[in-house]
Order: C-alpha cells, then sequence, then structure tokens
C-alpha cells in the first residue's frame, strides 16, 4: 500500500465547506418547505439562513470552479469521449460495487493525480458540478427575489415551475448526502476517503497486492 496525494489543500476546504453547508441547506429547506409541521426556527429566520448559506455556496463553488479552470486538475473531471471503453470501464464498476467488493476483489478502477474518479464517479460528478449545482444556484436565486426576476421565472414558466426544478434537485441532493457517507467507505481502507478529504493523501493498493488479493487491474499482466 502507498499513498498519493490527490486532493490539494484548496480542494479539501472547498469540500468541507461545501459539505457544511448543504447539510444546512437541507435542514432549513424542510423547515421552509414543511412549515407548521417543523418549527425548529422560526420561519423567517430558516428563510434568512437559508438565503445567506446559498450565497455562501454559490461563491464557494466558483472558488472550485477557478481553482479547476486553473489546474492540470481539471482533467479528472473531462468526460470520457470514447464510448466503448466508457462502457467497459463503467460495466467493471458496476460489477465490483454489486459483488466483486464482498469477495475481495481489487477496485478496477487505480486511483493517480489527474484520474482519481472511476468512470460512474466521473459520471456522476460531472452531472452534479456541470449541471445540477448551477441549476439549483440559478432557481434559488430566482426564488430569493422572484419580483426582481419576474422576468426569467416568467420565462421558465412561472414561480411553481422554478420551485418544483428547485425542491426536485433538493431530493437529489438529500438522496446524495444520505448516500455519500457510505461511498466514502469504499476506499481502500474503510476510513481511507475520510481520511483523504483531510490529509490530501489518498491509499492505493500496489499492484503487486492487487494481483495477490485477485485478478490484477485491467491493463496489468
Amino acid at each position: 500500500m502507498h499513498r498519493i496525494y490527490v486532493h490539494p489543500l484548496p480542494v479539501r476546504i472547498w469540500h468541507w465547506l461545501n459539505a457544511i453547508g448543504f447539510i444546512a441547506m437541507i435542514l432549513t429547506g424542510f423547515q421552509i418547505r414543511y412549515v407548521g409541521m417543523l418549527d425548529v426556527i422560526p420561519f423567517r429566520t430558516a428563510v434568512r439562513v437559508h438565503n445567506w448559506i446559498g450565497f455562501a455556496l454559490i461563491a464557494n463553488y466558483f472558488i472550485w470552479l477557478g481553482f479547476y479552470a486553473t489546474s492540470p486538475q481539471i482533467r479528472c473531471y473531462l468526460p470520457e469521449l470514447n464510448p466503448k471503453k466508457f462502457f467497459s470501464g463503467s460495466v467493471r464498476q458496476m460489477r465490483y460495487y454489486c459483488y466483486g467488493m464482498f469477495k475481495g476483489d481489487p477496485n478496477p478502477h487505480q486511483i493517480s493525480i489527474y484520474n482519481k474518479f472511476n468512470p460512474m464517479q466521473a459520471m456522476l460528478y460531472q452531472l452534479v458540478m456541470v449541471v445540477l449545482v448551477p441549476v439549483l444556484s440559478y432557481t434559488g436565486v430566482l426564488l430569493w427575489d422572484a419580483q426582481r426576476f419576474s422576468a426569467q421565472v416568467n420565462f421558465f414558466g412561472g414561480v411553481r415551475v422554478v420551485d418544483t426544478v428547485h425542491v426536485l434537485i433538493f431530493i437529489f441532493f438529500v438522496a446524495y448526502i444520505l448516500v455519500h457517507p457510505y461511498l466514502g467507505t469504499l476506499g481502500a481502507s474503510r476510513t481511507g476517503q475520510y481520511k483523504a478529504m483531510i490529509t490530501g493523501y489518498e491509499e492505493v493498493e500496489d499492484a503487486g497486492e492487487a494481483a495477490k488479493s485477485g485478478d490484477a487491474p485491467p491493463g496489468l499482466p
């Protein structure tokens, strides 16, 4: 087992600020959505906190975007343009998640500095960071002041449509936050990926160790 540095300090800071912020947004979002059923804090306070944290997360997103746009690590988020390679890699990864890891098989994806996401992770993170987060942020800004942005709100079909899109993405992120802690245990060790987001260093299984524990990773003899 050896370690490689895959999570620079700006990425780790962004990750934890984003995690804390999204949890706070989910909690205040439930308070706003189900007013009268959940009264943990006053409604106006929940709205105010939700709005301010939302703007902070938008700023945090642009910090993330600026870092990756000017860093060679942007390669981690570039899509795989070879359909055959993407499909075969996704099938191998799905097979590993479904039963391979329960038999002690090695992870078919070998992490590197510029290739830290397996095909399924890459597809999910591209969807989340390039589509869902911007749409969630944009609809949130429109709902923040629907009168000021009435022309844009009406263009998309009115407040109900904008709110529905915002809530549907909100539901997705609730599920994502619930599943994410489990996915974090699927590294070389149960706590390896958690430690990696603190230290920056990811534990990687050596090729020789992978071969002894099962089949060698794709591309290795």
